[in-house]
């Protein structure tokens, strides 16, 4: 039976769900597989590709998203999030893989980011970075959401902490204090810009 790498990249998207990111490895992989190690290298490079293309896999399911800047920035994280909870570890992966430069995806979400916030007024210099810094708040608090679920599976008694309350009500109003930060940014670039002119 040949191998492809859409097997390969289910077979390592199961083991993730079913044992987490600490036992995704390539042997364990090819075990499951049933081939030899050196057979995945053949798709894969090494293992910092192989979880790239898993990233993808986990962030397929986002899609193009309309409205105004703000609405565009807010419904993309939505959708990462839901991805990112998707999978175990789906936060800590995709973290992983993006500060490689190894997920396409994550890419996208970035240009899609940038262009919101250069849409909302930032300058073209630092679009970039206050996407980056969405991503980073979305990447940072799935990956604790996911950690607190974790502990919660494993009957860890945690005292009653803001971690009580709703995760998507706090995601979503730390998301809000981001989308604000880049509207007053934008307003204050756009004073600047005009003093300069005077």
């Amino acid at each position: 039976m040949q191998l492809h790498k859409r097997d390969v990249v289910d077979v390592a998207t199961s083991l993730l769900d079913n044992y987490g990111i600490a036992d995704l490895s390539m042997r364990r992989l090819a075990r499951e597989l049933d081939v030899s190690p050196g057979a995945l290298y053949w798709h894969f490079a090494n293992k910092q590709q192989l979880l790239g293309a898993v990233a993808d896999r986990i962030l397929q399911p986002l899609g193009d998203v309309a409205g105004d800047w703000r609405a565009r920035i807010g419904a993309t994280c939505d959708q990462l999030r839901d991805a990112l909870l998707s999978h175990t570890d789906g936060a800590e992966l995709v973290s992983a893989s993006f500060a490689a430069g190894q997920s396409e995806t994550m890419t996208a979400v970035l240009d899609r980011l940038a262009c919101a916030a250069r849409e909302a007024g930032v300058a073209p210099g630092h679009a970039e970075l206050a996407a980056r810094t969405v991503v980073y708040y979305v990447l940072g608090f799935t990956a604790d959401e996911q950690s607190r679920l974790q502990w919660d599976a494993a009957g860890a008694e945690v005292g009653q902490t803001v971690w009580s309350e709703d995760p998507s009500a706090r995601f979503t109003f730390g998301l809000r204090l981001l989308t604000d930060g880049i509207a007053t940014h934008s307003d204050e670039s756009a004073r600047g810009s005009e003093s300069a002119l005077r």
